[in-house]
């Protein structure tokens, strides 16, 4: 089983490097405050902008399927898709997976990545984390799913002697995406190229969130203002890594959340061009 993922996998990323166009979408987090007091108006701006697709995160989790449906229709009369979603550690319970996969498949996703695993103290609870990640993986499969992991700076750093994310890559199945946050990557002093190629075919969904050694920019800095290998990036996330998506993802910048937005999207397609 795990040889027919790893070749499925691999297969994809081959594909990919033969010029597959890769959408570009916004991590909604990025308009976080903008979302919440109206979803419609926000999406509505996100897709005038030129993005071609959103993650939700985990407030959407406590929508109806019916609230679903409303938001499906709007991105489909907006030429915007969903390709994957952000959602809490909770969502990936047993009692809780079910009502996360039926939203997932009615806004046409992808991927539910677990956005962040929460407190976890040793090597021995990433295992657990990685069990998890893999029971999901299993249960997906029915929905024509893929779950993930979205890295932080945390888990690339060792616990033990080892990175928390060498233990998730090791230990889960190779249909477990293992989502890319370039920032917090390059911040932990990891090498994002290096660690895609060491991982072929795990990398569907990557975050485009840069990070400047500048200590009044940090994560504001806007996409291409950090220290981020951009170019050396997709090349590698397209060749190796089994890219479908990236999204750019801003926690806060000197502009407003919108204007961040537009002035990522432009630098992302000026650096593709």
């Amino acid at each position: 089983m795990l040889r027919r993922e790893f070749l499925a996998a691999s297969a994809a990323a081959a594909g990919l490097s033969k010029g597959k166009k890769v959408p570009v979408g916004l991590e909604l987090f990025s308009v976080r405050n903008e979302l919440q007091k109206d979803d419609v108006g926000t999406v509505k701006a996100v897709a005038k902008m030129g993005y071609e697709c959103v993650e939700f995160f985990s407030p959407y989790a406590s929508w109806t399927p019916s609230k679903a449906k409303e938001m499906r229709a709007l991105m489909d009369g907006l030429g915007i898709r969903c390709l994957s979603t952000h959602n809490s550690a909770r969502s990936f319970d047993g009692e809780n997976i079910e009502r996360i996969f039926e939203l997932n498949t009615i806004l046409g996703s992808r991927m539910a990545i677990m956005a962040s695993a929460g407190r976890v103290e040793n090597l021995a609870g990433w295992k657990k984390v990685a069990e998890t990640l893999n029971r999901a993986s299993e249960k997906a499969a029915a929905s024509k799913l893929r779950v993930g992991f979205h890295n932080h700076q945390t888990e690339f750093m060792p616990v033990e002697g080892t990175m928390p994310m060498e233990i998730l890559a090791a230990e889960t199945r190779k249909t477990v995406i293992l989502q890319l946050d370039v920032g917090t990557c390059v911040h932990a002093g990891v090498d994002p190229v290096k660690w895609i190629e060491k991982n072929p075919g795990r990398f569907a969904s990557i975050h485009c969130k840069d990070w400047s050694k500048d200590p009044a920019l940090g994560y504001k800095a806007l996409f291409g203002e950090g220290a981020s290998p951009w170019k050396r990036i997709f090349t590698a996330a397209e060749k190796k890594g089994g890219v479908e998506c990236y999204l750019i993802e801003q926690e806060g910048s000197r502009f407003s959340p919108f204007e961040s937005a537009e002035k990522c999207l432009a630098a992302f397609r000026k650096l593709r061009s």
